[in-house]
C-alpha cells in the first residue's frame, strides 16, 4: 500500500501544478517545496522528468506554461492518451518489451484506435530482459554484481560494481555503477557473465541527485558541476523553452525572440554536442575555454572540408 500512496501523492502533486500552470500562473520551484512538503530536489525532477512534455520554461527562476498551449481537462482523456503513449514508447524499444507491455495495456484498454505516434530510436535490449531483471534486484536490494566487460583502457576485465541505474542516453542503453569509488557507465550489450552478489553497499545521495542531472553519458562524478551560458536565437528558444535540459535556468528573453540560458555539467562534452547540433542557433557564452573548443574544432573541420 506505501507504493499506492506515493503514487497518488505524486499524481495530486502535479496535477495541481498543471493546474496553475495552465491558469497562467508563474511557479517557484521553493515555493512550491514548502507547499507540497518535499524536497526542492523533487520539485525540480517534476518539472524537468515528470512535466517534460507539458510545454514548460523555467524565467527568472520560476516556471511557466509557453504561450499557446493549454491542458485539455478531460479525464478520461488524459487516462488514454497516458497508456496510448506507454504503449508506443515499448513498441519503439521493441522484443520482449514491447510484447509484454502489449500484453497488459490490452487488459486496460478497449479500444484499437491510437492517435499516439512516436520513434525513439531506442535500441532493442530484449536479449538482455534476464540480466536487467537480475540488475533490477541489485539496484533495488542494494546487491553488488560481477561481470564481465570490455572497453579500450582496460581491454576485457572481470569487475565487482555497486548498480546505480539502467539508463538510456541518446538510444543506448547503460548500467551505471560504482566501481572502485568513481561512477562508471557500462553499455549494457556488452556486459557478459553477469552474476549477483550477496555483498551490500550503500549509495551516497549526492551521486542520486548528479544522475537525475545528468544530460547525456558524459557526466563525471568526481568532478564539481560548472555553469555554461548560452544564447539561443529565436530558433533554439523554442524549442528549448518546450525541452528543458536538467539544470536549465532562462537567464533573459529578448523582444526578438532569442534568450540567454545557464546549465550546470561536470564535462565539456555534456554540453558539446548539443551546441554542434544547434550550429548557428546556438552559442556559448561562458566560459571562454569552452567557446574556443568549439570554435578551433570548426575550424579543423572546415579546413579538412576545403582539402578534400
Amino acid at each position: 500500500m506505501g507504493y499506492k500512496h506515493d503514487y497518488d501523492k505524486i499524481l495530486t502533486r502535479l496535477t495541481l501544478i498543471l493546474a496553475r500552470l495552465n491558469d497562467g500562473e508563474s511557479l517557484s520551484v521553493k515555493e512550491l517545496s514548502g507547499e507540497f512538503n518535499v524536497s526542492t530536489k523533487t520539485i525540480q525532477r517534476d518539472f524537468n522528468e515528470r512535466l517534460r512534455g507539458f510545454h514548460l520554461y523555467q524565467y527568472k527562476k520560476r516556471w511557466q506554461m509557453q504561450d499557446g498551449f493549454s491542458v485539455e481537462k478531460t479525464k478520461s482523456l488524459d487516462e488514454q492518451l497516458v497508456l496510448n503513449i506507454i504503449e508506443k514508447m515499448t513498441e519503439d524499444i521493441g522484443g520482449k518489451f514491447a510484447t509484454t507491455s502489449h500484453k497488459l495495456l490490452s487488459k486496460i484498454k478497449n479500444k484499437d484506435f491510437n492517435p499516439i505516434y512516436t520513434k525513439l530510436n531506442i535500441e532493442d535490449i530484449s536479449d538482455k530482459f534476464e540480466y536487467i531483471k537480475t540488475i533490477e534486484d541489485a539496484i533495488k536490494n542494494k546487491f553488488e554484481l560481477e561481470c564481465t566487460y570490455t572497453n579500450e583502457r582496460e581491454g576485457l576485465f572481470t569487475a565487482n560494481v555497486q548498480p546505480l541505474k539502467i539508463a538510456n542516453y541518446e538510444g543506448f542503453w547503460y548500467l551505471v555503477a560504482f566501481r572502485d569509488s568513481y561512477v562508471e557507465k557500462y553499455y549494457l550489450k556488452s556486459i557478459i557473465n553477469l552474476k549477483l552478489s550477496k555483498k551490500k553497499f550503500t549509495i551516497d545521495k549526492r551521486i542520486e541527485e548528479l544522475l537525475e542531472n545528468s544530460i547525456n553519458i558524459w557526466f563525471q562524478s568526481d568532478t564539481e558541476p560548472f555553469e555554461v551560458k548560452i544564447y539561443a536565437d529565436e530558433t533554439a528558444t523554442k524549442y528549448f523553452k518546450r525541452r528543458t535540459l536538467p539544470t536549465q535556468s532562462i537567464e533573459s528573453l529578448h523582444k526578438n525572440g532569442s534568450m540567454e540560458f545557464s546549465i550546470k555539467i561536470t564535462h565539456e562534452m555534456e554540453i558539446i554536442p548539443i551546441i554542434k547540433y544547434w550550429i548557428p542557433h546556438l552559442r556559448v557564452l561562458e566560459p571562454q575555454w569552452l567557446c574556443d573548443i568549439i570554435s578551433e574544432e570548426l575550424e579543423i573541420y572546415l579546413t579538412k572540408k576545403e582539402n578534400t
